[in-house]
């Protein structure tokens, strides 16, 4: 049996994105930052991502990423990418929207391995610090919210 590989569903239209760049990025966390677990993206907005936040995490607001673990096996998670906010913080950062996504799926990523910038002591930052500088990303969020 092929085994499975990391993947990228679209649940919006999504033209502006160049798609297969953001799955090489995907398979390329998947190959050196997640020891070849794969997972699974959704790229959606802003309405689904708010329902998401509200139904798993009890926020009634829309928000960048959200961050599924598996429940064991192979696979690492889920991830779900509000393509909305990651085009608006695009614009306030000055920077693409795909690198926002990118940003956001290491971000989000990073938790599906295990990390809690809410509760680790820094170890999510300094891992988000030194893959962001490997990968030639912008600022991360956890950096953003420390401003």
């Amino acid at each position: 049996m092929a085994s499975e590989r990391s993947s990228i569903l679209y649940r919006i239209p999504a033209r502006a994105l160049r798609r297969r760049p953001l799955l090489a990025f995907a398979r390329r966390l998947e190959a050196e930052l997640t020891g070849g677990r794969p997972f699974c993206c959704v790229m959606t907005g802003d309405e689904e991502i708010r329902r998401l936040n509200r139904r798993f995490r009890g926020k009634d607001t829309p928000t960048d990423v959200l961050s599924f673990p598996a429940a064991g096996g192979g696979e690492l998670g889920e991830l779900a990418i509000s393509i909305d906010r990651a085009s608006e913080q695009a614009a306030g950062y000055g920077h693409s929207t795909e690198d926002e996504i990118r940003v956001l799926m290491l971000h989000g990523v990073l938790h599906l391995t295990g990390l809690d910038h809410e509760r680790d002591s820094g170890e999510m930052n300094r891992a988000e610090r030194r893959w962001r500088r490997r990968l030639e990303l912008p600022q991360g969020l956890i950096q953003r919210a420390a401003r």
